[in-house]
């Protein structure tokens, strides 16, 4: 597994899931526990995770709809 996105917005999570499920690709989010620890105020952020071999294809995907930057 490999870190797609990190955020502190729910929303843009739920989008990113969206936009893989739409896509084939299958993701896994680490860290809601954590958030919802801190009282969900989102002071921690959660991470979108994608299998190795989605991590290029995944990436394009965000990029394309703007929840990532091209680095």
């Amino acid at each position: 597994m490999k870190e797609l996105l990190r955020t502190n917005d729910p929303t843009v999570i739920a989008y990113a899931k969206l936009l893989l499920d739409g896509e084939g690709i299958d993701c896994f989010e680490f860290d809601v526990n954590m958030s919802i620890l801190d009282g969900s105020i989102g002071i921690l952020p959660r991470r979108l995770v994608v299998h190795e071999d989605d991590y290029d294809d995944a990436r394009v995907i965000l990029i394309d709809n703007e929840l990532m930057h091209d680095q």
